[in-house]
């Protein structure tokens, strides 16, 4: 069967890539072609238009690239009809998956799935009647979005998290000892505080400075960066020039797996973080903060803003947003993680109740076997 494939990020690279893996297994004679990135070209198929072309984020930056953002809308929806597949599976990427997915559903008779949902349940919640329109069947990665759906009366089925299988695939594999991770990346022989702050240059722009200024503050201890993908280690430079930091890059997992507490922004960092049991704080900085607090109240459905909370459906990791934000805040917090045990050892009672929620279902590999499944009853 042909499949057409659409990411948007890095993320969605790597989870489209592990589906198309699982759908090679199971379909022999599958051919794919996709918009997506390095991960899904290693998989197999042909890679239309790499994410990085298509990833404007923020108001300014999508205003100033209109003109390329229709244009590679044009070309995505006259690709899907030349190669005419099969099937169409959309992750996540809301804003330009929902055009194409409304294109296709109404031009075409391809069938449309979306695996990992947009973020509807927190904002943007007006996109479910575009959601129960045009896509046939929604695979969710996150087990509170079920209720959700259901509320709108649109059945949709979780098939486990793919970052629980990563993360446990990495543990099986991995066998490096802390002695030996320190002395290959040249570290002091100390704990280590990570400082995870964000994918991104804003993200990076707005928070680390504030998160290193904290760390900073606990003698005992070393504080190493987890370098993001895509961004080079000069850019880092302003933000750790002087100071007894080191960043270490293509090795968060390993970086997680020898740490004793971590700074971390908002994201699947924050679910990563939880699953190799280190306690963090969550900390996300905005400009102007609390005016965007009182919009929050407003516009954001939802009470948490980590994947943590958020699955818990309780308060496990304190969350630092916007004018809460700041040294003195994420010191006092840090010092609690490390220095107060019965604190320490609720956060860790925390994730292990999160991870029940989330089980042991391979996600990629149960969204294809479904899909499969489907695509086969139509023939």
């Amino acid at each position: 069967m042909k499949y057409y494939l659409i990411a948007g990020e890095a993320s969605g690279d790597l989870h489209a890539a592990n589906l198309m893996k699982e759908l090679k297994k199971a379909d022999k004679e599958a051919s794919f072609r996709f918009f997506g990135g390095d991960k899904m070209k290693e998989a197999g198929g042909q890679l239309v238009k790499h994410y990085k072309e298509l990833a404007f984020m923020g108001f300014i930056p999508v205003l100033m690239n209109l003109r390329t953002i229709y244009s590679n809308m044009r070309m995505c929806k006259a690709d899907i009809l030349e190669f005419n597949p099969d099937v169409l599976i959309l992750v996540d990427y809301p804003g330009f998956n929902l055009e194409i997915a409304q294109y296709v559903s109404t031009n075409t008779n391809i069938q449309v799935f979306y695996y990992i949902s947009p973020k509807i349940w927190a904002w943007k919640e007006y996109r479910i009647k575009s959601i129960k329109k045009y896509i046939e069947k929604m695979f969710s990665i996150l087990p509170f979005e079920v209720e959700f759906y259901k509320k709108h009366n649109y059945d949709i089925e979780y098939v486990g998290n793919p970052t629980v299988e990563e993360i446990n695939e990495f543990k099986t594999s991995y066998n490096e000892t802390h002695s030996q991770f320190i002395e290959r990346n040249k570290l002091e022989n100390k704990p280590i505080i990570a400082v995870l702050a964000g994918s991104r240059k804003q993200e990076i722009k707005s928070n680390l400075a504030k998160m290193l200024e904290a760390a900073s503050k606990f003698d005992g201890y070393q504080t190493i960066i987890a370098g993001a993908p895509g961004i080079n280690k000069e850019y880092y430079s302003e933000y750790i020039s002087g100071k007894n930091v080191k960043i270490v890059f293509g090795e968060t997992y390993k970086l997680l797996s020898h740490s004793t507490a971590a700074l971390v922004t908002s994201g699947t960092a924050t679910l990563e973080t939880a699953l190799f049991n280190v306690p963090q704080v969550v900390c996300y900085h905005v400009k102007a903060g609390k005016f965007m607090m009182i919009l929050k109240k407003i516009f954001i459905k939802v009470k948490f803003i980590s994947l943590v909370n958020l699955i818990a459906g309780k308060e496990v990791v304190r969350e630092l947003i916007a004018d809460k934000m700041n040294v003195a805040e994420i010191t006092a917090e840090l010092n609690n993680i490390l220095n107060d045990k019965d604190y320490k050892d609720n956060m860790l009672k925390g994730y292990s109740e999160m991870s029940e929620k989330l089980g042991t279902n391979k996600a990629a590999q149960t969204t294809a076997t479904k899909i499969i499944e489907i695509l086969r009853r139509r023939l």
